[in-house]
């Protein structure tokens, strides 16, 4: 009793001095730093999993992690604090950014500003996380399909990418990348479509209902395994081993990002492990598509067109199941059970590190200069 009592006074204490000030009282020197938006304690586990993998190929003692968020966003980040103490994560810190931040000033100078700057100039990189959906008022529409459970933290994110790679909704704002065009930008899923909203891009709000008017789970299953990015069969049968999200394959275009770039064969179609009902309608200013899904509906990839590290994916290629055997899982109620690892194969495999090859490369070189 006295050492589980001495222990939570340890990640008690840990909680309330753990600097969430990294920018404002860095102690740090010599060091690179990466930044992660959103840092939950459930995404410090994926990348420090990624990092133990080597699949995110970097080394800590060498480059800092820092998780950045800002202070209206829902998600209560002493835990991510708590979960850095309790796993002695040296090298990972937080930092909360306070300005106020409004929807009608995020494409433009605003109260963050100076923290969006600060943090682009003491760090190589970005990466943006998934999540919920961006309240469709940020890009021009009414909401129709989209669940918005966190706005601040959208408001945060599509305005610190707006700074960062500039965007036709105020094409008067100098991009932040214009001083350091070897910055990584990069994201998944909400990450990529945030980085289109910021350009200047929109969304569809719901892929069946939008693209391919189907309304009903029934429908949606119609629309065919291949072309579903989220699992609808869980609606419809009571199965604990029925998987919510879907594996896909992907189909790269002609763009040379994923050939030349991330070195893989255009002849490859790997699967991507896909968990989202909305996907881009216009695609923002300055992006190329790199990557579609197999009925040519649904963009999977982006590039930037200006700064050679700014692309994301809509899949999951950050997905720890991914890369180890994990829970047996179903996407049909007749499917034998499997883990998604086993789903994947191999030439996915390959595919997915190949992809944190690149990130891994990147933040690499940027770390030398």
């Amino acid at each position: 009793m006295k050492k589980l009592l001495m222990s939570l006074l340890f990640v008690c204490l840990a909680v309330i001095i753990y600097p969430q000030d990294f920018f404002r009282e860095n102690s740090e020197s010599g060091k690179s730093i990466l930044i992660l938006m959103n840092p939950t304690a459930g995404n410090l586990e994926v990348i420090q999993f990624l990092i133990g993998k080597k699949l995110l190929d970097i080394d800590t003692d060498e480059v800092s992690l820092v998780g950045v968020y800002h202070a209206s966003q829902e998600y209560d980040f002493s835990k991510s604090a708590e979960y850095i103490a309790k796993n002695n994560l040296n090298g990972y810190f937080l930092h909360e950014v306070r300005g106020d931040l409004e929807e009608g000033s995020l494409f433009t100078e605003n109260a963050c500003s100076p923290d969006f700057r600060k943090i682009f100039e003491n760090s190589v990189g970005v990466i943006f996380f998934g999540g919920q959906d961006i309240p469709p008022s940020v890009y021009g529409e009414e909401n129709l399909y989209s669940e918005t459970t966190d706005p601040g933290r959208h408001y945060f994110e599509v305005s610190f990418l707006f700074h960062l790679i500039g965007g036709s909704r105020n094409p008067a704002i100098k991009p932040l990348l214009d001083e350091n065009t070897s910055y990584l930008v990069t994201g998944f899923c909400l990450g990529l479509q945030s980085m289109n909203v910021a350009a200047g891009g929109t969304l569809y709000q719901d892929i069946p209902a939008q693209i391919y008017d189907k309304h009903t789970d029934e429908e949606r299953l119609s629309i065919g395994k291949e072309n579903l990015h989220r699992n609808y069969w869980q609606n419809i049968v009571k199965d604990p081993m029925l998987m919510g999200t879907n594996l896909h394959r992907i189909h790269f275009t002609e763009d040379p990002f994923f050939g030349e770039t991330v070195r893989v064969s255009k002849k490859q179609f790997p699967l991507g492990y896909s968990s989202h009902h909305q996907a881009i309608k216009k695609v923002g200013k300055n992006f190329r598509v790199t990557a579609l899904s197999p009925d040519g509906n649904v963009i999977e990839g982006l590039a930037h067109s200006i700064y050679p590290n700014v692309f994301s994916v809509q899949f999951h290629p950050e997905v720890p199941s991914l890369y180890e055997d994990r829970g047996l899982l179903k996407f049909n109620p007749d499917d034998s059970p499997l883990t998604l690892h086993q789903m994947l194969g191999k030439k996915s495999l390959q595919f997915h590190k190949k992809y944190w090859g690149h990130i891994s490369r990147v933040i690499d070189s940027n770390s030398e200069r």
